[in-house]
């Protein structure tokens, strides 16, 4: 197309309305240009000639693949826009969008920030920290070149036996509700009378987000991860849909469908749920996206029959397929599905025009390359404040005094002797959790970032001596002249189906750690952890104190800034505590309601708070 031909496009006219543009752009668009635009790829399979030749709409950095060792976000910009270039060189030059899971923080990157997971901003109940978080988040990807986020997760979680407890906000829909501003900050804020269901990104500065998993994938029986939701329409609606309508009325721009079932039916099957409620109901406007190689899963052995799962998904409402290895077939498939009727161009139609809505709305067509000013917003010291202000925000105080009346926090920072001990203590990767680097995390100094071991150290005193020994010795523990010990235990990384646990005890020997220690020192202990997990009364007995951490994120500065009493206890469960796992699922309300702790529990170093 030369500069004349371009000049008299309506889609290339920035000032043209969006539909304009998008009617005009859909009626120059053959069916492979269409089907090419529904196709979203991975790196490591894509070629130059194929985003090229096939107008393929969108690539993915898929997080099961392990990234490059502190491969850098002007390394990825790179890459991203030289595959970018090649889009805009296909006869129409429709720009990809490109999709990566930064779902806290741009956490595939080394040196970005990475702040705390879901559940632990839902233990903050602060709505406008959430809508800070998602810009700052929004800053890093961006820097990296890269335009989408799968994120956020609004999943309401009923069983923290489910593998993805932790991508969840809370088991209330309400603070779910309320943690949905999130997607502002990811998008920016829409302008008043902005149409519900209307995608909306603000500008160079902002991503566009993902409202996923639709729906009720928090909700499935046992906390199966991908498993299947056992409801009535009405409880569905209720307790796992209500979220999606502040997505919605926040102009989040598209939407993921779950892995999981409802009442026997895959999401990615649901003609109901996706088009009658979410498209024509609710009046979503943006695109929906499969979920990774979730066509796969619509037939058994998986991957098998692919032309029926691609007949299936696509007519239930799928617009956009996250293949994403074998493109080739899909788009060979769709398009025999297309010439044959079995689906209708309309359909085809109205997914391209729902991606090209988002890709306008994004002004991707106006701005389709990496801006390398933001590189200097990864990891920079204001994030790093802000994901400290969250982590401290986060912290539930769950136990403060052994003894009545004597609480054991706020910690002395003269104190002459501490003992600093357990499996999460020094290790950046468990605090950070899964979707870190890589898909199911990792240990060790995987990122930048400050240790609860570095913080302590940072803060106390010149006088105090500090020693460190992830399972002390005998002769450690034989001494008598520790003033406190803090013991920092929990759970080891893991992501989605990987992390599906039915007895939810403390891992690696945590409890045997707390109780030998505990017995002989005076014991903070911290736990890590994506959910709830298992607390005997003999060993809570033992406790001086006990806090509940979530999984922090790499600013372990904002536990000391609360231990300390720098700053008060602010965390409230965002999760019901159980007793025993014979409880589980337990949720607030329940008839037989016996928690250990219950849902909105949070103790400051004077007294107790519950929600309202």
């Amino acid at each position: 197309m030369n500069k004349a031909e371009a000049m008299s496009c309506v889609y290339k006219n920035p000032n043209a309305p969006i539909e304009d543009r998008i009617k005009d752009l859909v009626s120059r668009m053959t069916l492979q240009e269409k089907i090419g635009q529904m196709t979203q790829i991975e790196l490591c399979v894509a070629t130059l000639d194929d985003v090229r030749n096939l107008s393929i709409g969108s690539m993915v950095s898929g997080a099961g693949k392990a990234p490059l060792e502190k491969v850098m976000p002007s390394d990825w910009a790179e890459t991203v826009d030289r595959f970018q270039q090649a889009a805009l060189d296909s006869r129409l030059g429709i720009p990809l969008a490109y999709g990566i899971d930064a779902v806290h923080g741009n956490n595939r990157f080394y040196g970005a920030t990475i702040f705390p997971h879901n559940i632990g901003l839902g233990a903050t109940g602060d709505a406008d920290l959430a809508q800070r978080i998602g810009a700052a988040v929004a800053l890093e990807v961006r820097a990296s070149g890269i335009h989408f986020n799968f994120a956020p997760c609004v999943a309401v979680c009923r069983d923290p036996r489910w593998g993805r407890c932790y991508e969840s906000f809370s088991e209330d829909t309400n603070i779910v509700r309320k943690m949905t501003s999130i997607i502002t900050g990811l998008q920016g804020q829409p302008p008043v009378r902005h149409p519900k269901g209307y995608p909306f990104v603000a500008g160079r500065h902002n991503i566009i987000a993902c409202a996923k998993h639709f729906v009720g994938d928090g909700g499935t029986e046992n906390g199966i991860n991908e498993g299947n939701n056992i409801s009535s329409y009405d409880d569905l609606e209720r307790i796992h849909m209500a979220p999606y309508l502040d997505c919605l009325n926040q102009g989040v721009s598209t939407v993921m469908a779950s892995y999981s079932s409802w009442n026997g039916c895959k999401l990615h099957a649901q003609h109901f749920l996706l088009t009658e409620i979410l498209k024509d109901k609710l009046g979503f406007k943006g695109f929906l996206i499969s979920d990774w190689k979730a066509l796969d899963r619509l037939s058994e052995p998986r991957g098998s029959n692919y032309r029926h799962c691609v007949y299936t998904a696509i007519n239930a409402g799928i617009d956009m397929v996250m293949v994403p290895y074998r493109y080739k077939q899909f788009i060979e498939d769709l398009t025999s599905l297309v010439e044959s009727g079995e689906i209708k161009m309309s359909r085809i139609d109205d997914a391209v025009e729902r991606i090209l809505r988002v890709k306008f709305v994004a002004a991707l067509f106006e701005y389709p390359f990496s801006d390398r000013s933001l590189l200097d917003t990864v990891g920079c010291k204001l994030h790093r404040e802000l994901a400290r202000e969250a982590v401290r925000k986060s912290l539930v105080l769950l136990k403060n005094e052994k003894n009545p009346g004597k609480p054991f926090l706020p910690l002395k920072k003269n104190a002459k002797r501490v003992l600093i001990a357990g499996t999460h203590a020094d290790d950046l990767g468990y605090q950070c959790g899964g979707w870190t680097r890589y898909w199911q995390g990792s240990s060790g100094r995987i990122t930048i970032g400050t240790s609860i071991l570095d913080a302590f150290r940072e803060v106390m005193g010149e006088e105090t001596e500090v020693i460190y020994e992830k399972y002390p010795s005998p002769n450690t523990l034989a001494e008598s002249n520790f003033s406190f010990a803090v013991v920092a235990v929990g759970e080891e990384p893991y992501a989605e189906s990987a992390g599906d646990n039915s007895e939810l005890v403390i891992p690696l020997n945590g409890s045997e750690l707390i109780s030998t220690i505990a017995d002989r020192i005076p014991t903070l202990v911290i736990l890590i952890s994506g959910r709830p997990l298992l607390i005997e009364p003999w060993l809570l007995e033992k406790m001086d104190a006990l806090i509940a951490a979530w999984l922090p994120g790499t600013e372990g500065r904002g536990i000391t800034d609360v231990v300390f009493g720098d700053y008060e206890f602010e965390g409230r469960l965002p999760m019901t505590w159980f007793r025993t796992t014979k409880q589980l699922p337990i949720n607030n309300g329940d008839n037989s309601f016996d928690p250990l702790f219950p849902l909105g529990f949070g103790l400051t170093c004077s007294k107790e708070k519950t929600t309202e």
